[in-house]
């Protein structure tokens, strides 16, 4: 619980020909983090192949799976079968290629069919509003005696018209479309140019009308119309016959898509492996207790035909060791809060459970409100209930166990959406109206724990490491745990000792001799560094010295702001309370204003308004301090967060985990 998953280094020597067998099945499992070997006379002399090309190749077949399931319409992640049938990529080609040519074929002509839509609804929009008058097309752009233009203007323009059209020219004004009229207007041959420049002038829009087949306006729309029916019968022929080839296809580009990919993670983890002429070292770390199970399982896959061998991390530096978090179901929420700062290095104390009591703790304590605390509570188990990924239920719990824990400390405040008559009902007292430097008090004291831990925890971590002069004498080692405890008792305890007269010995013995300390660690350090011949230290004596002081310096600042800055727990609880308080007196005087039924409901209307702001503003005001105490405050004292992640080599959709 207190330590990341204990890992073991396995190395494996198998055949060269069951190499892609053993890829396979850890694949499979997705318990091993693949490590790239170098070769030399410790591991396998020749270098691991070069998979550029196969590479290169899965590329280029993934790409062109993804662009034909977007040009058919089809989901990334189709239902298939979880052990999709073996087919080599050359038959993946194949299939690919046929799907492909299907669908281009249908394709091409939905697009052709579209566009002949598309000019057929365009016939029909400038033939409509001519339709009515059986205008012959022929005469309209072939009349010997007389000419035709047809088009429309603006309402304002029209009405302007004909003055400027002069003699012998018949203007009928058709329907209004777009605000805009239609009309048509004929002259004779010899009177065109005088209309055309005066329907130029008014900004005349013209149609043009055209048909092989119909002599006049009003068989060119019936024709138009017969089309566009035919064409709508034919696109849906088509669209069907393109949901056919997906629905079909969809299955085949998911066995497609899953086959190229499992190709293309084997070829990289190839790559990763040192060789001789017949054999292959795969090394990698895996989870110690999934180590039995897996070496049996290497076993099968290569009929016996492998040497397995499993190292202890114990001498291996942790900065190379992969780091795994695995918790329960209460933890894993607080599990995002720690990896979002980062992950622990594989031998410092994993303080998930720490930040799950803390936080939960902190936030309810700022948070504190019965009423407001059950409406959190209650969304987290519908988030927990309904969420469909695991992430999404974590959240859920979180929610629901801060909600639970502001309900906790809203029943000790005595506050129900700060109702004012239940006060009464406190198990100790509100905040801000009670007593505020009792708050304060209860604030810093859980402080005080919170880096006393962290303490603790840094001086465990580095004697785990083997750092016994940082373990002793660090800021945050046992020096500095003394200095900041013997300060804590001596400011409880200052009239006791000046009575006994003990005040200049407790001096000395908790502020002198800590931070003397503390100081004399970086000396230390780069002599002992020097002794073995290591460069700790890239300066001079005289600068690790300096380094000291001023190291020493920091820890009383730090540790006086440190603690100091857990009064805002208070704060913020203060503040919640105070945003109630104003949200009533509003509403008071709401009620005073609009005596009567208005009053009350808009009274009832500023308390609701007012306990939902509390619960989105307050409540994201708590969180977020909430995780900066515990990331600067907690975090600062112990933890490096310089741990790098497990990532297993893993297949899409595989079991995790192995049975022993």
């Amino acid at each position: 619980m207190f330590r990341p998953v204990a890992m073991a280094r396995l190395s494996a020597v198998v055949l060269e020909r069951d190499e892609r067998a053993v890829l396979r099945g850890l694949g499979r499992l997705g318990v091993m983090h693949l490590l790239r070997t170098r070769p030399g006379p410790d591991t396998a002399p020749l270098a691991p192949p070069d998979r550029t090309a196969e590479l290169a190749r899965c590329d280029e077949l993934l790409a062109r799976i993804d662009n034909l399931r977007r040009r058919l319409g089809v989901g990334p992640t189709p239902e298939r079968a979880a052990e999709p049938v073996e087919i080599t990529l050359e038959q993946i080609e194949t299939g690919l290629k046929t799907l492909e040519e299907i669908a281009e074929h249908l394709l091409k002509r939905l697009a052709a069919c579209e566009e002949r839509a598309s000019e057929v609804e365009a016939v029909l929009h400038r033939a409509s509003p001519y339709e009515g008058l059986d205008l012959p097309i022929d005469l309209i752009t072939q009349a010997s005696f007389l000419h035709f233009a047809i088009g429309s203007l603006s309402e304002e323009d029209l009405a302007g018209l004909p003055g400027q059209l002069g003699e012998n020219v018949i203007l009928l004004p058709l329907g209004e479309r777009q605000g805009r009229r239609h009309v048509v207007a004929i002259s004779s041959r010899k009177g065109r140019f005088v209309m055309e420049a005066a329907l130029e002038k008014a900004g005349f829009c013209r149609d043009t009308l055209v048909s092989e087949s119909a002599r006049t306006v009003e068989q060119l729309g019936e024709e138009a119309r017969r089309e566009k029916a035919a064409v709508a019968e034919e696109l849906e022929t088509i669209r069907h016959a393109i949901a056919g080839v997906a629905r079909e296809g969809a299955q085949a580009l998911a066995n497609f898509d899953h086959r190229v990919t499992v190709e293309r993670r084997v070829l990289e983890a190839e790559q990763h492996f040192p060789r001789t002429e017949a054999t292959v070292l795969v090394t990698g770390w895996v989870p110690a207790e999934d180590m039995p199970a897996l070496e049996r399982h290497l076993h099968e896959i290569t009929g016996g035909r492998c040497a397995v061998q499993a190292v202890d991390p114990r001498d291996v530096p942790e900065a190379e060791i992969p780091i795994l978090l695995r918790h329960g179901r209460l933890l894993r929420p607080f599990e995002m809060l720690v990896t979002g700062y980062g992950l622990p290095a594989y031998r410092e104390v994993e303080p998930t459970l720490f930040v799950a009591i803390t936080y939960v703790i902190m936030f309810g304590m700022m948070f504190g409100d019965a009423g407001q605390g059950a409406v959190l509570a209650l969304g987290g188990l519908l988030v927990l209930l309904k969420g469909r990924t695991a992430p999404v239920r974590d959240v859920g719990l979180l929610l629901l166990m801060v909600g639970l824990s502001s309900v906790a400390f809203g029943v000790t405040y005595g506050s129900y959406f700060g109702i004012t008559e239940l006060k009464g009902y406190a198990l100790w007292h509100d905040p801000l109206e009670g007593d505020p430097m009792g708050v304060m008090y209860v604030a810093i004291g859980l402080g005080i724990v919170m880096m006393s831990v962290g303490l603790v925890l840094n001086v465990i971590n580095r004697l785990r490491r083997g750092d016994v002069v940082g373990g002793l004498l660090d800021k945050f080692g046992v020096a500095g745990a003394v200095f900041y405890w013997g300060v804590l008792v001596l400011l409880v305890k200052s009239a006791t000792f000046e009575e006994q007269g003990l005040v200049g010995l407790m001096i000395v013995l908790v502020i002198v001799a800590p931070l003397a300390a503390v100081a004399v660690k970086a000396p230390l350090q780069y002599t002992l560094s020097r002794r073995h011949g290591h460069a700790a230290h890239g300066g001079s004596l005289v600068e690790a010295i300096l380094e000291s002081a001023i190291e020493a310096f920091e820890a009383v600042i730090g540790y006086v702001a440190n603690t100091v800055s857990f009064v805002r727990l208070a704060a913020y609880a203060m503040s919640h309370a105070a945003l109630l308080m104003a949200t009533f007196v509003i509403a008071a005087e709401m009620t005073k204003a609009w005596p009567g039924v208005l009053g009350s409901v808009l009274g009832v209307f500023v308390v609701v308004l007012g306990n939902l702001v509390a619960v989105l503003l307050e409540g994201i005001i708590a969180s977020v301090q909430a995780v900066r105490l515990e990331y600067y405050e907690f975090f600062g004292k112990f933890f490096s967060g310089t741990g790098r992640a497990f990532m297993p080599f893993r297949f899409p959709t595989v079991s995790q985990g192995l049975t022993p």
